[in-house]
Protein backbone atom coordinates (compact mmCIF):
# COMPACT_ATOMS: atom_id res chain seq x y z
CA UNK A 1 0.00 0.00 0.00
CA UNK A 2 2.80 2.37 0.95
CA UNK A 3 4.57 1.63 -2.34
CA UNK A 4 1.35 2.44 -4.25
CA UNK A 5 0.99 5.80 -2.54
CA UNK A 6 4.65 6.52 -3.21
CA UNK A 7 4.15 5.81 -6.89
CA UNK A 8 1.12 8.11 -7.01
CA UNK A 9 2.99 10.94 -5.30
CA UNK A 10 5.96 10.51 -7.62
CA UNK A 11 3.65 10.62 -10.65
CA UNK A 12 1.98 13.81 -9.38
CA UNK A 13 5.33 15.44 -8.81
CA UNK A 14 6.43 14.49 -12.31
CA UNK A 15 3.27 15.95 -13.85
CA UNK A 16 3.71 19.20 -11.90
CA UNK A 17 7.30 19.52 -13.10
CA UNK A 18 6.07 19.18 -16.67
CA UNK A 19 3.20 21.67 -16.54
CA UNK A 20 4.24 24.30 -13.97
CA UNK A 21 6.06 27.19 -15.69
CA UNK A 22 9.77 27.38 -14.96
CA UNK A 23 9.34 31.01 -13.85
CA UNK A 24 7.12 29.78 -11.00
CA UNK A 25 9.52 26.95 -10.12
CA UNK A 26 12.45 29.35 -9.81
CA UNK A 27 12.23 30.63 -6.25
CA UNK A 28 14.94 31.31 -3.73
CA UNK A 29 13.53 28.80 -1.22
CA UNK A 30 13.59 25.99 -3.72
CA UNK A 31 17.32 26.30 -4.39
CA UNK A 32 20.43 25.74 -2.30
CA UNK A 33 23.27 28.07 -3.30
CA UNK A 34 25.98 26.38 -1.26
CA UNK A 35 26.47 22.98 0.29
CA UNK A 36 28.66 24.55 2.98
CA UNK A 37 26.34 27.36 4.09
CA UNK A 38 22.65 27.66 4.89
CA UNK A 39 20.82 30.97 4.69
CA UNK A 40 17.89 31.85 6.93
CA UNK A 41 16.52 34.66 4.73
CA UNK A 42 16.06 34.97 1.00
CA UNK A 43 14.20 37.11 -1.51
CA UNK A 44 13.03 36.55 -5.09
CA UNK A 45 14.07 39.81 -6.70
CA UNK A 46 11.33 41.00 -9.09
CA UNK A 47 13.35 41.33 -12.31
CA UNK A 48 16.42 40.00 -14.12
CA UNK A 49 15.96 36.44 -12.76
CA UNK A 50 17.87 37.27 -9.60
CA UNK A 51 17.74 36.10 -5.99
CA UNK A 52 19.30 37.24 -2.74
CA UNK A 53 20.11 35.06 0.29
CA UNK A 54 21.50 36.24 3.62
CA UNK A 55 22.20 35.61 7.28
CA UNK A 56 22.22 38.67 9.53
CA UNK A 57 24.32 38.76 12.72
CA UNK A 58 23.09 41.61 14.95
CA UNK A 59 25.89 41.21 17.49
CA UNK A 60 28.52 42.53 15.08
CA UNK A 61 26.29 44.07 12.35
CA UNK A 62 27.48 41.70 9.65
CA UNK A 63 25.53 39.94 6.94
CA UNK A 64 26.63 36.90 4.95
CA UNK A 65 25.03 37.25 1.52
CA UNK A 66 24.73 35.31 -1.71
CA UNK A 67 23.43 36.98 -4.84
CA UNK A 68 22.35 34.54 -7.57
CA UNK A 69 21.67 35.46 -11.20
CA UNK A 70 20.18 32.63 -13.28
CA UNK A 71 20.73 32.39 -17.01
CA UNK A 72 23.98 34.34 -16.73
CA UNK A 73 26.23 34.41 -19.77
CA UNK A 74 29.91 33.54 -19.59
CA UNK A 75 30.46 36.67 -21.68
CA UNK A 76 28.64 39.03 -19.34
CA UNK A 77 28.77 40.68 -15.96
CA UNK A 78 26.38 40.86 -12.99
CA UNK A 79 26.39 43.22 -10.04
CA UNK A 80 24.59 43.68 -6.75
CA UNK A 81 24.88 46.78 -4.60
CA UNK A 82 23.66 48.76 -1.62
CA UNK A 83 22.96 52.45 -2.15
CA UNK A 84 22.18 54.58 0.90
CA UNK A 85 21.68 57.59 -1.40
CA UNK A 86 18.63 56.26 -3.20
CA UNK A 87 17.22 53.69 -5.61
CA UNK A 88 19.63 54.59 -8.39
CA UNK A 89 22.93 53.62 -9.97
CA UNK A 90 25.05 56.58 -8.94
CA UNK A 91 26.23 56.18 -5.37
CA UNK A 92 25.88 52.38 -5.40
CA UNK A 93 28.39 50.38 -3.37
CA UNK A 94 28.62 47.47 -5.77
CA UNK A 95 30.01 43.96 -5.97
CA UNK A 96 30.79 42.91 -9.52
CA UNK A 97 31.16 39.36 -10.86
CA UNK A 98 32.30 38.15 -14.29
CA UNK A 99 34.58 35.64 -16.01
CA UNK A 100 38.12 36.94 -16.36
CA UNK A 101 40.30 36.46 -19.45
CA UNK A 102 41.17 32.95 -18.25
CA UNK A 103 37.51 32.03 -17.93
CA UNK A 104 37.57 31.98 -14.14
CA UNK A 105 34.65 33.53 -12.20
CA UNK A 106 35.93 36.68 -10.49
CA UNK A 107 34.36 39.13 -8.04
CA UNK A 108 35.49 42.43 -6.61
CA UNK A 109 34.04 45.62 -5.12
CA UNK A 110 33.58 48.77 -7.19
CA UNK A 111 31.94 52.06 -6.15
CA UNK A 112 29.64 53.58 -8.81
CA UNK A 113 30.33 57.31 -8.81
CA UNK A 114 28.89 58.35 -12.19
CA UNK A 115 26.60 57.28 -15.02
CA UNK A 116 29.72 56.16 -16.90
CA UNK A 117 31.60 54.16 -14.25
CA UNK A 118 35.00 52.59 -14.80
CA UNK A 119 33.86 49.32 -13.15
CA UNK A 120 37.40 48.92 -11.84
CA UNK A 121 38.23 47.54 -8.35
CA UNK A 122 37.79 50.00 -5.51
CA UNK A 123 36.96 50.19 -1.82
CA UNK A 124 33.35 50.65 -0.71
CA UNK A 125 32.01 52.80 2.10
CA UNK A 126 31.82 49.64 4.22
CA UNK A 127 34.10 46.63 4.54
CA UNK A 128 33.52 43.46 2.53
CA UNK A 129 35.20 40.14 3.29
CA UNK A 130 34.99 36.50 2.19
CA UNK A 131 34.28 37.69 -1.34
CA UNK A 132 34.14 35.15 -4.17
CA UNK A 133 32.17 34.22 -7.27
CA UNK A 134 30.96 30.85 -8.52
CA UNK A 135 29.46 29.84 -11.85
CA UNK A 136 27.53 26.63 -12.42
CA UNK A 137 24.78 25.60 -14.86
CA UNK A 138 24.18 29.19 -15.98
CA UNK A 139 24.02 30.56 -12.40
CA UNK A 140 26.47 33.28 -11.40
CA UNK A 141 26.62 33.54 -7.60
CA UNK A 142 28.37 36.21 -5.55
CA UNK A 143 29.28 35.31 -1.95
CA UNK A 144 30.37 37.98 0.52
CA UNK A 145 30.28 39.10 4.14
CA UNK A 146 29.14 42.70 4.55
CA UNK A 147 30.34 44.67 7.59
CA UNK A 148 27.40 47.02 7.91
CA UNK A 149 26.81 50.22 9.81
CA UNK A 150 23.56 50.90 11.63
CA UNK A 151 22.34 53.06 8.73
CA UNK A 152 22.78 50.18 6.28
CA UNK A 153 20.70 47.60 8.14
CA UNK A 154 17.69 48.89 6.22
CA UNK A 155 18.64 50.54 2.94
CA UNK A 156 18.29 50.49 -0.84
CA UNK A 157 19.54 47.69 -3.03
CA UNK A 158 20.36 47.72 -6.74
CA UNK A 159 21.24 44.84 -9.06
CA UNK A 160 22.14 44.76 -12.72
CA UNK A 161 23.53 42.75 -15.62
CA UNK A 162 25.36 43.54 -18.83
CA UNK A 163 27.61 42.20 -21.57
CA UNK A 164 31.35 42.33 -22.09
CA UNK A 165 33.54 42.98 -25.11
CA UNK A 166 36.74 41.15 -24.32
CA UNK A 167 37.78 42.55 -20.97
CA UNK A 168 35.68 45.72 -21.29
CA UNK A 169 32.36 46.15 -19.53
CA UNK A 170 29.54 47.33 -21.79
CA UNK A 171 26.79 49.54 -20.37
CA UNK A 172 23.72 47.62 -19.31
CA UNK A 173 20.56 47.71 -21.43
CA UNK A 174 17.82 50.24 -20.73
CA UNK A 175 14.86 47.85 -20.95
CA UNK A 176 12.03 48.10 -18.44
CA UNK A 177 13.51 45.22 -16.41
CA UNK A 178 16.90 46.92 -16.18
CA UNK A 179 15.26 50.16 -15.09
CA UNK A 180 13.22 48.35 -12.41
CA UNK A 181 16.13 46.50 -10.79
CA UNK A 182 15.98 48.53 -7.56
CA UNK A 183 14.31 48.13 -4.19
CA UNK A 184 14.83 48.18 -0.45
CA UNK A 185 16.12 45.55 1.95
CA UNK A 186 16.01 45.16 5.73
CA UNK A 187 18.64 42.64 6.78
CA UNK A 188 17.22 42.42 10.30
CA UNK A 189 13.54 41.80 9.53
CA UNK A 190 14.09 40.03 6.22
CA UNK A 191 11.76 42.41 4.39
CA UNK A 192 12.43 43.44 0.80
CA UNK A 193 10.32 45.84 -1.27
CA UNK A 194 10.49 46.30 -5.03
CA UNK A 195 11.29 49.81 -6.18
CA UNK A 196 9.44 51.95 -8.66
CA UNK A 197 10.67 52.94 -12.10
CA UNK A 198 11.18 56.67 -12.21
CA UNK A 199 11.11 58.53 -15.49
CA UNK A 200 12.99 61.77 -15.87
CA UNK A 201 10.72 64.78 -16.40
CA UNK A 202 13.21 65.99 -19.03
CA UNK A 203 12.66 62.76 -20.96
CA UNK A 204 8.90 63.30 -20.82
CA UNK A 205 9.27 66.88 -22.08
CA UNK A 206 11.62 65.69 -24.83
CA UNK A 207 9.16 63.01 -25.90
CA UNK A 208 6.09 65.26 -25.91
CA UNK A 209 7.78 68.11 -27.81
CA UNK A 210 9.07 65.82 -30.53
CA UNK A 211 5.89 63.78 -30.87
CA UNK A 212 3.80 66.95 -31.29
CA UNK A 213 6.23 68.71 -33.64
CA UNK A 214 7.81 66.10 -35.88
CA UNK A 215 5.09 63.51 -35.48
CA UNK A 216 1.87 65.54 -35.77
CA UNK A 217 2.36 69.14 -36.91
CA UNK A 218 4.82 68.28 -39.70
CA UNK A 219 2.49 65.73 -41.37
CA UNK A 220 -0.45 68.13 -41.00
CA UNK A 221 1.57 70.89 -42.65
CA UNK A 222 2.37 68.68 -45.63
CA UNK A 223 -1.29 67.64 -45.93
CA UNK A 224 -2.34 71.32 -45.99
CA UNK A 225 0.10 72.09 -48.81
CA UNK A 226 -0.74 69.02 -50.85
CA UNK A 227 -4.53 69.06 -50.65
CA UNK A 228 -5.85 72.55 -49.81
CA UNK A 229 -4.13 74.25 -52.74
CA UNK A 230 -6.27 72.16 -55.10
CA UNK A 231 -9.27 74.21 -54.00
CA UNK A 232 -9.16 77.63 -55.65
CA UNK A 233 -11.03 79.26 -52.74
CA UNK A 234 -8.14 78.24 -50.45
CA UNK A 235 -5.56 80.18 -52.43
CA UNK A 236 -3.35 81.79 -51.05
CA UNK A 237 -4.58 80.89 -47.54
CA UNK A 238 -3.22 77.32 -47.87
CA UNK A 239 0.33 78.65 -48.22
CA UNK A 240 0.16 80.74 -45.06
CA UNK A 241 -1.41 77.85 -43.13
CA UNK A 242 1.31 75.52 -44.43
CA UNK A 243 4.09 77.97 -43.53
CA UNK A 244 2.59 78.60 -40.05
CA UNK A 245 2.19 74.90 -39.33
CA UNK A 246 5.69 73.97 -40.47
CA UNK A 247 7.28 76.95 -38.72
CA UNK A 248 5.56 76.01 -35.45
CA UNK A 249 6.65 72.40 -35.89
CA UNK A 250 10.23 73.53 -36.52
CA UNK A 251 10.37 75.78 -33.43
CA UNK A 252 8.86 73.12 -31.15
CA UNK A 253 11.02 70.45 -32.78
CA UNK A 254 14.20 72.43 -32.17
CA UNK A 255 13.21 72.79 -28.51
CA UNK A 256 12.70 69.02 -28.34
CA UNK A 257 16.01 68.45 -30.11
CA UNK A 258 17.72 70.72 -27.59
CA UNK A 259 16.32 68.78 -24.64
CA UNK A 260 17.63 65.62 -26.29
CA UNK A 261 21.13 67.09 -26.49
CA UNK A 262 20.89 68.07 -22.83
CA UNK A 263 19.80 64.57 -21.84
CA UNK A 264 22.73 63.15 -23.79
CA UNK A 265 25.26 65.44 -22.08
CA UNK A 266 23.80 64.59 -18.67
CA UNK A 267 24.09 60.84 -19.37
CA UNK A 268 27.56 60.24 -20.87
CA UNK A 269 27.43 56.50 -20.23
CA UNK A 270 24.08 55.98 -21.95
CA UNK A 271 23.94 56.12 -25.74
CA UNK A 272 21.09 55.63 -28.19
CA UNK A 273 23.04 55.97 -31.42
CA UNK A 274 20.18 55.26 -33.85
CA UNK A 275 17.76 57.65 -32.12
CA UNK A 276 20.46 60.32 -31.86
CA UNK A 277 21.61 60.05 -35.49
CA UNK A 278 18.06 60.20 -36.85
CA UNK A 279 17.38 63.22 -34.62
CA UNK A 280 20.40 65.08 -36.00
CA UNK A 281 19.35 64.22 -39.56
CA UNK A 282 15.84 65.51 -38.89
CA UNK A 283 17.19 68.80 -37.55
CA UNK A 284 19.36 69.23 -40.67
CA UNK A 285 16.46 68.40 -43.01
CA UNK A 286 14.08 70.76 -41.22
CA UNK A 287 16.65 73.57 -41.29
CA UNK A 288 17.09 73.03 -45.04
CA UNK A 289 13.33 73.38 -45.43
CA UNK A 290 13.40 76.72 -43.63
CA UNK A 291 16.07 77.97 -46.05
CA UNK A 292 14.02 76.56 -48.93
CA UNK A 293 11.11 78.76 -47.85
CA UNK A 294 13.36 81.83 -47.91
CA UNK A 295 14.79 80.91 -51.33
CA UNK A 296 11.48 79.89 -52.93
CA UNK A 297 11.44 81.03 -56.58
CA UNK A 298 8.31 82.33 -58.29
CA UNK A 299 5.97 79.78 -59.95
CA UNK A 300 7.12 80.72 -63.50
CA UNK A 301 10.85 80.73 -62.66
CA UNK A 302 12.99 78.29 -64.65
CA UNK A 303 14.39 76.75 -61.44
CA UNK A 304 10.98 76.28 -59.78
CA UNK A 305 10.73 72.65 -60.96
CA UNK A 306 14.05 71.76 -59.32
CA UNK A 307 13.05 73.60 -56.15
CA UNK A 308 9.79 71.62 -56.02
CA UNK A 309 11.65 68.32 -56.36
CA UNK A 310 14.08 69.30 -53.61
CA UNK A 311 11.37 70.67 -51.29
CA UNK A 312 9.05 67.69 -51.68
CA UNK A 313 11.81 65.08 -51.38
CA UNK A 314 13.22 66.56 -48.18
CA UNK A 315 9.71 67.05 -46.79
CA UNK A 316 8.55 63.47 -47.28
CA UNK A 317 11.88 62.08 -46.02
CA UNK A 318 11.50 64.21 -42.90
CA UNK A 319 8.03 62.80 -42.21
CA UNK A 320 9.18 59.19 -42.67
CA UNK A 321 12.21 59.66 -40.40
CA UNK A 322 10.11 61.53 -37.84
CA UNK A 323 7.65 58.69 -37.39
CA UNK A 324 10.45 56.11 -37.21
CA UNK A 325 12.31 58.14 -34.58
CA UNK A 326 9.22 58.73 -32.47
CA UNK A 327 8.71 54.97 -32.20
CA UNK A 328 12.40 54.65 -31.34
CA UNK A 329 11.74 57.17 -28.57
CA UNK A 330 8.80 55.14 -27.30
CA UNK A 331 11.03 52.08 -27.01
CA UNK A 332 13.64 54.08 -25.09
CA UNK A 333 11.28 55.98 -22.80
CA UNK A 334 9.09 52.89 -22.29
CA UNK A 335 5.98 54.81 -21.13
CA UNK A 336 2.57 53.28 -20.48
CA UNK A 337 1.39 51.36 -23.53
CA UNK A 338 -1.61 53.67 -23.95
CA UNK A 339 0.59 56.56 -25.12
CA UNK A 340 2.08 54.52 -27.95
CA UNK A 341 -1.42 53.37 -28.89
CA UNK A 342 -2.72 56.96 -28.85
CA UNK A 343 0.06 58.15 -31.16
CA UNK A 344 -0.48 55.16 -33.45
CA UNK A 345 -4.19 56.06 -33.58
CA UNK A 346 -3.33 59.66 -34.55
CA UNK A 347 -1.03 58.48 -37.35
CA UNK A 348 -3.66 56.06 -38.64
CA UNK A 349 -6.26 58.85 -38.57
CA UNK A 350 -3.98 61.26 -40.46
CA UNK A 351 -3.16 58.52 -42.96
CA UNK A 352 -6.83 57.77 -43.54
CA UNK A 353 -7.65 61.46 -44.02
CA UNK A 354 -4.69 61.80 -46.43
CA UNK A 355 -5.89 58.79 -48.45
CA UNK A 356 -9.42 60.22 -48.67
CA UNK A 357 -8.15 63.65 -49.70
CA UNK A 358 -5.75 62.09 -52.22
CA UNK A 359 -8.64 60.43 -54.03
CA UNK A 360 -10.89 63.48 -53.77
CA UNK A 361 -8.31 65.96 -55.05
CA UNK A 362 -7.30 63.72 -57.95
CA UNK A 363 -10.95 63.55 -59.00
CA UNK A 364 -11.17 67.35 -58.83
CA UNK A 365 -7.94 67.83 -60.78
CA UNK A 366 -8.94 65.36 -63.52
CA UNK A 367 -12.39 66.92 -63.88
CA UNK A 368 -10.84 70.38 -64.04
CA UNK A 369 -8.39 69.28 -66.73
CA UNK A 370 -11.23 67.75 -68.71
CA UNK A 371 -13.27 70.95 -68.42
CA UNK A 372 -10.32 73.13 -69.40
CA UNK A 373 -9.64 70.91 -72.39
CA UNK A 374 -13.26 71.15 -73.52
CA UNK A 375 -13.25 74.93 -73.14
CA UNK A 376 -10.09 75.25 -75.22
CA UNK A 377 -11.56 73.07 -77.93
CA UNK A 378 -14.80 75.09 -78.10
CA UNK A 379 -12.98 78.40 -78.04
CA UNK A 380 -10.59 77.25 -80.72
CA UNK A 381 -13.40 76.14 -83.05
CA UNK A 382 -15.28 79.40 -82.60
CA UNK A 383 -12.11 81.30 -83.22
CA UNK A 384 -11.36 79.53 -86.50
CA UNK A 385 -14.98 79.98 -87.61
CA UNK A 386 -14.97 83.69 -86.94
Amino acid sequence: MANSWGTVLFSCALLLSLFVPSSLAQTCRGHSVSSNQLFTSCSDLPVLSSFLYWNYHPTNLTADIAFRKTGASTNGWVAWALNPNGQQMVGSQAILAFHNSSGVPTAYTTPITSLSPSMQPGDLSFQVSNLKAEYSNGDMIIFATLHLTSSLISTNQVWQEGTMSGTSFNPHAMDSANKASVGTINFETGATVAGTVRTSSKKNVHGVLNAVSWGILMPMGIMIARYLKVFKVANPAWFYLHAACQSSAYIIGVAGWGTGLKLGSDSPGIKYSKHRNIGITLFCFATLQVFALLLRPKPDHKYRLYWNIYHHSIGYATIALSIINIYEGFDILDPEKKWKKIYTGIIIFLGAVAALLEVSTWIIVLRRKKTDSSDKHVNGTNGYGA
